[in-house]
């Protein structure tokens, strides 16, 4: 098994304010917003870590089964608000940019849907999803219960 490196321990000081520009972030839109967000990011990078925790910290927030199981297929889901689906549909055009340049139809929802700063918030978020997923899957990082534990082999 390869050594883990914990990006904590080895650069402390960035991943504090790393860490603060997260919490900023988190902090920017309603919580369950945002861990919708989180959950749809970590399907489409194939973080098994993030969506691992975030499900679960959606669930303590009140986020009802359905809705986290039907977030991989949320477009054909009647159960998400129109600006849910205008921060997922926002989330998949961001996430997905080596797919091709699909932004323009999202944007028009999320300007239908939020302020110009909740859109710039919304935009902070998904790239901090986006960051934490490759930080979570490039060092084989895994958290259960808040806490770092070895990965099953």
């Amino acid at each position: 098994m390869t050594k883990v490196t914990d990006p904590f321990a080895a650069a402390p000081q960035l991943m504090k304010q790393w860490m603060a520009v997260s919490i900023a972030a988190q902090n920017s839109l309603e919580p369950s917003l945002i861990e919708l967000v989180k959950i749809r990011s970590s399907i489409l990078n194939g973080c098994a870590n993030c969506i691992n925790m975030h499900t679960v910290e959606a669930r303590a927030k009140g986020e009802s089964e359905q809705r986290l199981y039907l977030i991989a297929a949320w477009r054909e889901a009647p159960v998400y608000s129109p600006r849910e689906r205008a921060a997922l549909a926002w989330t998949d055009a961001l996430t997905r940019l080596p797919e091709g340049h699909t932004q323009h139809e999202a944007k028009e929802a999320l300007e239908a849907h939020f302020t110009p700063e909740e859109q710039v918030n919304l935009t902070l978020m998904i790239n901090v999803i986006n960051g934490w997923n490759r930080i979570a899957v490039g060092f084989d990082l895994w958290y259960e219960n808040g806490a770092s534990v070895a990965k099953a082999a």
